[in-house]
């Protein structure tokens, strides 16, 4: 290249807006962090409250006014100040002990840095020339998964978004290698079946909703998804998939996937893999483990055994952005047998040519159903290598007994009514129930979980159980102590008060 063409380049103005090996690129970088470390520290320096407690309207509104991208650009510092309020301060705090709604874990700092790396290589995970040492940290992820887990040497996986595609992906490959065995039908190539109206997934009624939207996905409709009942500790019943096994056999229905769910959103129930596995040996049905929250269990002191027989699934999800505590979006999906990483391959000259195999390329869009893919293996290795599993599973054990202890403190409240005495990993679910009764008890606690969030006195989260609303702590913040469970149950008796004393409705 001439010395005119190369001054020509470096005077278009643009080396200062990306990091490259030229000083003016690693000066902009060092300092655009610097400048977004100094706000995270001072915006979490003085944050107290797990939510603001504004209303959506008026964070609508904020955010609105900031939406406006005419003119010449600004510094990133004034960018920083201006957003500072509408999105820093207005964003929920999640690593905050009183943040117990969801299944939305505190962040881990290895996993916070991995993800400043990610973001700076911009890894593509589909193919090898564009994520060349990248593609063996996911498969060395992978393999040490596999031995966590017990998998054979057969066995494969790749990183996902999380459990809605993980659980899609073990579905698809469910049905696609049923029709292949069932009728030597090939999906990819033609369609669903003629019989596919037959074909049908059993599941407990309290599994996953992406169970039936991967049904419908599917095309085979959410009809074909078939609920079993669960017990008195929300787990699939043994007596009663033997009995809609019977009853689908003689309505002439082809059942070809067992889906047992190992942490429910609301109760963290498991249901019984030993089980389940048996019969789905015996009844010929893919064994899909749901695994995205309790799959965490893999590295418990205390625990692990609740995962009897995880092995024996032919698929499972795993989350690492619940339980492995990364950030969001880090799963994995898992198959026992490689091979049927066959229904999702397809080969484009540009991308993955058939020639890559032979020469023993890796392209791991042939094991996903996305094509781009973040290098998101590099958070969960930068926590292991640097925490070690010995920190990871005391972690996961201290938020498991500090649902023991939230339950036996709650049953001993006169005013609350505790759903779960004996929680399977670490949610509880209550309500509120003051004496004396004449309270419409579903509007009261639907009323003290939205005022505890506007207030910032804590965030937790309602569902219905049965019908009727329920609160629920989801406590996966090992951080959070027996202390902040005290504060927030007295906020609870005092908003209730509050608010039976303000007139709300009565029955």
């Amino acid at each position: 290249m001439s010395t005119d063409m190369t001054l020509k380049i470096k005077k278009t103005g643009f080396d200062s807006f990306f990091l490259h090996q030229g000083e003016e690129g690693l000066a902009a970088f060092e300092k655009g962090m610097e400048q977004v470390i100094n706000k995270l520290k001072e915006v979490y320096s003085n944050t107290e409250q797990p939510f603001i407690g504004k209303t959506p309207a008026e964070i609508e509104k904020e955010i609105a006014g900031i939406m406006n991208f005419a003119g010449k650009g600004r510094s990133l510092q004034e960018v920083l100040n201006e957003l500072e309020g509408p999105i820093l301060r207005n964003s929920l705090h999640i690593s905050h002990e009183k943040s117990m709604a969801h299944l939305h874990c505190p962040p881990l700092l290895p996993g916070i840095i991995g993800e400043c790396i990610i973001g700076t290589l911009n890894q593509s995970m589909d193919s090898w020339d564009q994520s060349t040492a990248a593609t063996y940290v996911e498969e060395g992820m992978v393999k040490w998964l596999k031995e966590a887990v017990g998998y054979p040497e057969t066995s494969d996986g790749v990183f996902t978004s999380g459990g809605t595609q993980s659980n899609y992906m073990g579905l698809l490959l469910a049905r696609d290698s049923f029709c292949q065995n069932q009728w030597g039908h090939n999906v990819q190539k033609q369609g669903l079946p003629a019989d596919f109206q037959r074909l049908c997934i059993l599941c407990s009624e309290d599994a996953h909703f992406t169970v039936k939207k991967s049904a419908s996905q599917l095309g085979l409709g959410e009809q074909a998804v078939i609920t079993v009942k669960t017990d008195e500790h929300h787990r699939m019943s043994m007596k009663d998939v033997q009995v809609v096994l019977k009853r689908l056999e003689e309505d002439g229905m082809l059942p070809f996937a067992l889906v047992a769910t190992c942490g429910t959103t609301d109760f963290g129930s498991i249901d019984p893999l030993p089980e389940l596995a048996s019969i789905a040996e015996e009844n010929s049905l893919w064994f899909h483990v749901d695994a995205a929250f309790g799959g965490g269990l893999l590295l418990s002191h205390s625990h692990r055994d609740k995962l009897e027989d995880l092995e024996k699934a032919d698929s499972m999800t795993i989350d690492f952005h619940k339980l492995f505590y990364q950030p969001v979006s880090c799963g994995v999906f898992m198959v026992k047998d490689r091979r049927h990483f066959g229904f999702l391959s397809h080969h484009a000259d540009y991308l993955n040519p058939e020639k890559d195999e032979d020469d023993g390329i890796v392209n791991l869009v042939t094991k996903s159903t996305s094509t781009t893919r973040r290098f998101d293996a590099l958070k969960l290795y930068l926590s292991l290598k640097t925490m070690g599993v010995e920190i990871f599973g005391k972690m996961i054990d201290r938020t498991m007994e500090l649902a023991r202890y939230t339950a036996e403190y709650l049953e001993g409240l006169s005013n609350i009514d505790l759903k779960n005495k004996h929680p399977e990993i670490n949610t509880i679910i209550f309500r509120y129930k003051p004496s004396g009764g004449g309270t419409d008890l579903d509007e009261l606690n639907r009323a003290i979980q939205q005022s505890l969030l506007h207030e910032g006195k804590g965030v937790i989260a309602k569902t219905a159980v049965d019908g009727e609303t329920f609160l629920k702590l989801t406590l996966l913040n090992p951080r959070t102590g027996e202390e902040d469970i005290h504060e927030l149950m007295d906020e609870i008796d005092k908003t209730a008060t509050q608010l039976m004393n303000g007139g709300l409705a009565r029955v």
